[in-house]
């Protein structure tokens, strides 16, 4: 999902797309990976002095919520990112600089033949480690 569609897609919801929404969003627009409140804080406080962790945790619930931004849990922090729906897909995240490489295999066809009669509702399926910069660091 690009800028212009999250965008887009919080007004169809009925929020306002605020300066500061915007600028929230072109952050996971453009990073390359998940990202923490803390990251997105360190962003965004030149521009908005005195921002607050509140502020921009509703504003990430909410983009959740609607189904802009993605999220994982790495290291015990909830960690964010745009959400991709161009195509179905899973990922590697590294574990110490958040990048994601997309994985195209998916678990599910075994998965559901093993739970046989059960209505599976949704997945999601993750792989966590070490990016080869991070590796060689």
């Amino acid at each position: 999902m690009k800028l212009q569609e999250a965008l887009e897609k919080l007004k169809s919801q009925g929020y306002k797309t605020t300066a500061k929404r915007q600028d929230i969003l072109a952050y996971f627009d453009e990073t390359d990976g998940y990202r923490t409140a803390k990251d997105l804080l360190q962003h965004m406080e030149p521009t908005y002095k005195g921002i607050s962790f509140d502020t921009l945790y509703r504003n990430l619930h909410l983009f959740d919520e609607v189904g802009i931004l993605e999220t994982t849990e790495l290291n015990g922090e909830k960690h964010f990112r745009i959400t991709c729906t161009h195509h179905h897909h899973h990922h590697f995240i590294c574990k110490d600089c958040g990048k994601t490489k997309e994985i195209d295999v998916c678990p599910m066809n075994e998965v559901q033949n093993s739970l046989g009669n059960y209505a599976i509702e949704g997945h999601k399926f993750e792989i966590y480690g070490l990016c080869p910069v991070c590796q060689d660091a």
